[in-house]
């Protein structure tokens, strides 16, 4: 069986820059020791905008300039980067929430043998429910996990609600 780690958005606007929270500095550590300790594939998202952001649907409704492709905000937190470093590991840019690539590329594993993912990282309640809920959509008899203590959310209660969520639509949550 193939495993995937799958390192959700723990870039620098979303720890500690523009949208950045306690919480999500919070749990750095315990993401970068994730990933030192896996032994599997690993991929990193990066949620991506342009300079346009605020005049995009997203940027309407949350008009927080963040995650500019090329800025500093974009980039990965230094400790996960030194992490990801060490490891044989795949960025994926995604524009929105949930990322169709992401699934493109765990079809491309699946259609090869069995995969078990394990997603971690930032918002909880935003883009780590949105890609765990499409490759649950996808690969509905596949092993999908989320450890709940390497993710944050946008507020602890949001972070609760998405696990709950998760936990309903049979993503098994570890690490709680």
């Amino acid at each position: 069986m193939e495993k995937v780690l799958i390192v959700v958005d723990m870039q620098k606007d979303f720890v500690d820059g523009s949208l950045g929270t306690a919480e999500a500095v919070a749990i750095v550590d315990k993401v970068a020791s994730r990933i030192a300790a896996f032994d599997g594939r690993i991929f990193a998202t990066l949620d991506t905008h342009q300079a346009d952001y605020l005049e995009t649907a997203e940027g309407k409704k949350l008009p927080v300039p963040h995650c500019i492709k090329d800025t500093d905000g974009w980039l990965l937190n230094e400790k996960v980067m030194y992490a990801l470093s060490e490891k044989n590991y795949r960025t994926i840019e995604k524009g929105t929430f949930g990322s169709t690539k992401l699934v493109e590329e765990i079809a491309k594993l699946a259609a090869d043998g069995e995969v078990a993912v394990e997603l971690i990282g930032l918002c909880t309640d935003i883009c780590v429910v949105s890609n765990a809920l499409l490759l649950k959509a996808h690969f509905p008899e596949m092993g999908i996990a989320v450890d709940a203590s390497c993710c944050a959310g946008v507020t602890p209660k949001t972070h609760e609600a998405a696990l709950e969520t998760m936990k309903m639509c049979q993503i098994d949550i570890i690490g709680a």
